[in-house]
């Protein structure tokens, strides 16, 4: 996930050699929950469950061994996995490596499901606070009242 211009103070100026370290070195090009590969298509059946070719296995979103139906496969589809450095904290200034992990996509917008209603939510609150400061009042009971 690209990092918001706003927030690239935030980070280290080796931030690249950091995520780097922690995608490749510690995780071995693996996400750290799901086991999905770096770089690599997956077969997968959309619901977190995968096929790990390098193993010869299904495997469930949090990496576990399982056997897959065969009706099960018709619904199989095909995704490119790009491995990110999340912040397990969501403070991008807290870089410490317990604080850090390599996610794939699927993973890592899980992670950070909460923060990012939470950001719509404060986007939305901020948008209508600059709204009734410049609304009329009685415009702004009449939209409240409704």
């Amino acid at each position: 996930m690209p990092i918001r211009s706003e927030n690239r103070w935030f980070y280290p100026i080796d931030w690249p050699q950091l995520s780097k370290a922690i995608r490749f070195g510690r995780a071995n090009s693996r996400c750290e929950h799901c086991k999905r590969p770096h770089m690599r298509k997956v077969l997968h059946l959309g619901d977190g469950r995968w096929w790990d070719a390098d193993a010869q296995r299904w495997r469930t979103g949090s990496g576990k061994v399982i056997t897959v139906r065969g009706a099960d496969l018709l619904s199989a589809r095909s995704t490119y996995v790009v491995l990110a450095c999340a912040h397990l904290d969501h403070d991008p200034g807290n870089n410490d490596p317990v604080n850090l992990a390599a996610l794939c996509q699927r993973c890592h917008m899980l992670h950070d499901a909460a923060e990012h209603r939470w950001q719509r939510w404060w986007n939305v609150f901020r948008l209508l606070a600059v709204q009734d400061l410049f609304e009329d009042p009685r415009s702004t009971r009449g939209r409240i009242v409704q």
